[in-house]
């Protein structure tokens, strides 16, 4: 969605009727998460990508027919469908796909909201029917608990208490998941299978020691979708200039700025500073936060003498096995370009669970399941 954010932003404001079509369920091999969206407007212009290219033309005529007021539809794309076959899903797995439209001014507006709130990286949730006793595209919007109130039905009042709820929780983790419920709410139930989509702030990359490798570093971790900051205690070496891509650049000393700010379970904390007056107290602090990954620079000697310390300053067995270091999966890297390549592979490793071992020495499906979609 972010991806696209720009765009359907201005057509809403523009009053230009526009269908999304939102990957809603992937079994298998897939190319897109759940979550991914593709839109097309009043005009036949197409944005995003559900599919990465293979069913996007046969989505496209669903989409233009929900616009001309065929109703909310759930569409399913698989190596096993004839049909799906035939408009390119090769790559095997099957997509469900939501496709509804926003045609008139009060849905326009209703998701003009939903999309101020994403691009001010405020959190919030759209949950929304797919099938079951209740109608098929009815929508709920849910914010963080305390920051707003809900916005919309799922058609009862039990439904909306209930999805609420559990919108709350994925939200907090950052996840996307279909949920199923009783037609008033009831759990255990399956009469009513509701899409939870959740839009959380970009999780945060925080890439401490402003060398070479950090610029290398904070450069992918922005591509990778997250927001990134460059801390260094040095002014001469932490500024703008060096770190053009962060998306901030903090002069401070290192377990000082991670004590003071936000870190939650999506979180990577980089440690390139390889200095024991820096690293010490800086990963005794990172240890104590629920950071995803916490890589460390340094040679295996470097890495020993590290460990000695840690253990000397009170960290136990169970937080120095938290520690990815040396940092990075072994691809031979030499550049920092080539470095932060293989960091980034390990924090991606770690994010889905990949073994980090050749695909081709690998049989079963590419595509590992996960939930993390809040960056899409």
């Amino acid at each position: 969605m972010r991806d696209i954010l720009p765009d359907l932003r201005a057509r809403c404001a523009d009053g230009v009727p526009l269908a999304l079509a939102t990957v809603v369920a992937v079994h298998g091999s897939a190319p897109r998460d759940p979550g991914a969206v593709m839109a097309v407007d009043a005009a036949g212009t197409v944005l995003g990508s559900v599919s990465g290219g293979c069913v996007e033309g046969d989505v496209y005529e669903v989409a233009r027919e929900v616009l001309a007021g065929a109703g909310p539809r759930v569409v399913a794309y698989g190596i096993s469908d004839d049909e799906a076959f035939g408009v390119g899903l090769t790559c095997g797995g099957t997509i469900e796909v939501l496709v509804r439209a926003y045609a008139t001014a009060a849905e326009r507006a209703d998701l003009a909201a939903v999309l101020d709130l994403i691009a001010a990286d405020r959190p919030v949730a759209e949950a929304t029917v797919l099938s079951g006793a209740a109608e098929t595209g009815a929508r709920l919007v849910i914010r963080s608990s305390g920051a707003g109130p809900t916005t919309g039905t799922l058609g009862s009042e039990g439904l909306d208490a209930a999805v609420t709820d559990d919108a709350r929780g994925l939200l907090a983790q950052g996840h996307t998941a279909i949920q199923w419920y009783g037609a008033h709410g009831q759990r255990r139930m399956q009469e009513v299978a509701v899409f939870i989509r959740t839009y959380a702030p970009p999780p945060r990359m925080l890439v401490f020691g402003a060398i070479d490798h950090a610029a290398a570093t904070a450069r992918i971790g922005s591509f990778l979708g997250y927001r990134v900051t460059v801390c260094d205690a040095r002014p001469a070496f932490a500024t703008r200039e060096r770190f053009p891509t962060a998306d901030e650049v903090v002069r401070a000393w290192p377990h000082t700025y991670l004590e003071s700010t936000e870190v939650d379970a999506r979180t990577v904390i980089c440690v390139l500073t390889h200095d024991p007056k820096f690293d010490v107290p800086l990963l005794l602090a990172a240890l104590r936060t629920p950071a995803a990954y916490i890589g460390v620079m340094g040679s295996r000697r470097t890495h020993h003498d590290r460990v000695a310390r840690l253990r000397e300053a009170g960290a136990d067995e169970a937080a120095l096995a938290r520690l990815a270091s040396p940092v990075g999966l072994d691809l031979g890297a030499r550049t920092p370009e080539e470095t932060a390549v293989s960091i980034a592979a390990e924090v991606i490793q770690h994010r889905w669970g990949g073994t980090g071992r050749p695909l081709g020495e690998l049989t079963g499906a590419i595509h590992h399941p996960g939930g993390q979609t809040g960056t899409r």
